[in-house]
């Protein structure tokens, strides 16, 4: 099942993707895509979708899930991007947050920070956790995810590595969590480490990569994070970035205002952003 939020940024209703490819409103069965509908996503599965509203045009698409508690980052967790980084391979997960004023639709702009001299883009998958997970075994790990989308984990390089502090200053700005366009529910994923990603600046590719190439899957990665704090409906975990990010091109290529970034991973469909500058 693909399921989206649509509307005005901090208005926006519950909806799902027909097999047609039209929009249908769910607001009149559910309030948001968050908290207990997250654990029980088979309820809006059974759901006749042809008999339900068709939204009209093509409204503007917020973060695939609402109510988001924790934003959590996966640092270094593709080898070849660890190496391109100058950093070693970690020995376990990397973990930082973004903040959650960070998420917004898939194909809202990316706004660069004021003093942002190098903003960055990574593709990634993104995780998003149905029912709560604490201590859970990595056997049983997937059944704490409902579903899975896009993340563009937008980044500062200046502000994440040449300040001093931790990486979040670099990572939680306005705008640098693009979430969607929809939630693929982990029925439709069969294997979320064979997925294909890639993501283009102004229609050149910078990524090429599989999620078959992380350093730690998705099953270990929500065992991992549940050993340290309950993971939560509506939870979301990025899961790292293949190779080809700005900071690691010969020169290094940062993003500017008018460029046009779009990304995609198999079965999860396209986000596009246009950079523009912070008021």
């Amino acid at each position: 099942m693909k399921l989206v939020r649509f509307g005005e940024r901090g208005a926006e209703k519950p909806g799902a993707i027909d097999d047609n490819g039209d929009l249908r409103d769910l607001s009149g069965i559910v309030a948001d895509i968050a908290d207990d509908v997250l654990a029980d996503l088979g309820a809006l599965a059974a759901l006749d979708l042809s008999a339900l509203p068709k939204v009209a045009g093509t409204p503007r698409l917020g973060a695939c899930v609402g109510g988001t508690g924790k934003f959590i980052c996966i640092g270094l967790n593709y080898s070849d991007h660890a190496a391109e980084a100058g950093m070693p391979v970690p020995g376990e997960p990397v973990l930082f947050m973004k903040a959650t004023s960070a998420i917004c639709g898939p194909n809202d702009p990316i706004i660069l920070p004021r003093s942002s001299k190098k903003t960055d883009w990574e593709v990634e998958l993104g995780v998003v956790i149905g029912k709560a997970a604490k201590y859970v075994d990595k056997a049983g790990a997937l059944d704490h995810v409902a579903g899975y989308c896009i993340i563009n984990d937008v980044s500062e390089r200046a502000f994440q590595l040449e300040m001093q502090g931790q990486w979040c200053k670099g990572k939680g700005c306005d705008n640098f969590g693009p979430t969607g366009p929809f939630l693929l529910s982990a029925d439709q994923v069969p294997d979320p480490q064979n997925l294909k990603m890639w993501l283009n600046v102004n229609g050149r590719q910078m990524q090429n990569g599989s999620t078959a190439t992380m350093v730690f899957d998705v099953a270990h990665l929500v065992s991992y994070l549940s050993r340290f704090f309950t993971l939560h409906p509506g939870d979301i975990i990025s899961t790292g970035t293949p190779p080809g990010v700005g900071m690691g091109q010969i020169p290094p290529r940062y993003l500017k205002a008018g460029d046009v970034v779009t990304l995609g991973i198999d079965s999860l469909g396209e986000q596009r952003q246009v950079v523009v500058e912070d008021c």
